[in-house]
């Protein structure tokens, strides 16, 4: 069962983090090394970030050593990607019933690991490192399974539930407080050049498999269907289910918080 931390005053998810791992580190000694060499011998959440990325993300070509100091150099210049990871691992926290530690995420879930390496591409891109952004987007792609261009921006409390097949092209924008499963594309349509991917409002849930093409916009608080291909923007509050998608009722809570897959059926006075 879940701790209530996130109504707590004075919750530190820090330190929290860290109870976890020194208690996993005693349930499981077998582990212990592991645990100490990702968290515990660490001071910050930003720097057990660092560490565990470019120890999964190293190669002949890139040293662990080197992405390490690049890691760091970003999480210290734009203090907004510490405060989107903290977010991120509260959001998984509270919608993946899978999770009932913060910690595990942190240390073993790849979506949440595609998530905040981006983030880190992103600023290498923002900041002419374009060559260095691109070469860590295929690293990615080889080890978690996801192809999510550095252009692309995110907002924060996103949950990429298990990653594999997640694709994001370069214009895609996503908001805040998003849920996306597994499969996903944000995709063009067509060989035009320029804005031509998703923009994606606060609060919608993406069902697994599903696909948005071309410079389309997901409102707030939508939900797309598993397996549906939305070609048309989606209003605020709609679902869509199909090829192509159709609206087939009305968002009544948060899908992204809700992450409920069930479709109810309503009459709606308009089509998409």
């Amino acid at each position: 069962m879940k701790k209530d931390h996130l109504n707590t005053e004075h919750f530190d998810l820090w330190q929290t983090i860290r109870e976890e791992t020194e208690a996993a580190a005693a349930a499981e000694p077998m582990l212990a090394s592991f645990l100490h060499q990702t968290v515990l011998r660490h001071e910050s959440l930003d720097s057990v970030l660092a560490y565990h990325l470019s120890s999964k993300l190293s190669s002949a070509i890139m040293d662990a050593r080197a992405l390490f100091e690049i890691y760091q150099q970003a999480l210290c210049c734009d203090p907004q990607i510490s405060r989107c990871v903290e977010r991120d691992l509260k959001a998984i926290y509270e919608r993946d019933p899978a999770c009932d530690e913060y910690s595990l995420p942190l240390l073993y879930f790849k979506g949440f690991h595609a998530i905040q390496a981006h983030r880190i591409n992103h600023w290498l891109y923002q900041n002419d490192r374009k060559t260095l952004a691109y070469f860590l987007q295929n690293r990615m792609s080889e080890v978690f399974g996801t192809d999510i261009h550095p252009a692309a921006r995110f907002g924060h409390g996103i949950m990429l539930d298990h990653a594999t097949g997640f694709v994001a092209g370069e214009t895609a924008v996503l908001g805040n407080n998003i849920s996306i499963l597994h499969g996903v594309t944000l995709g063009g349509s067509g060989k035009e050049s320029g804005d031509r991917h998703p923009k994606i409002g606060d609060g919608v849930m993406i069902g697994a498999g599903a696909s948005i093409l071309g410079n389309i916009k997901i409102g707030e608080n939508a939900k797309i269907g598993a397996g549906s291909v939305v070609v048309a923007d989606v209003p605020s509050a709609i679902t869509v289910v199909g090829v192509p998608a159709r609206p087939v009722g009305r968002s009544l809570k948060v899908p992204s918080a809700d992450m409920n897959q069930n479709i109810e059926i309503l009459h709606l006075d308009f089509v998409i």
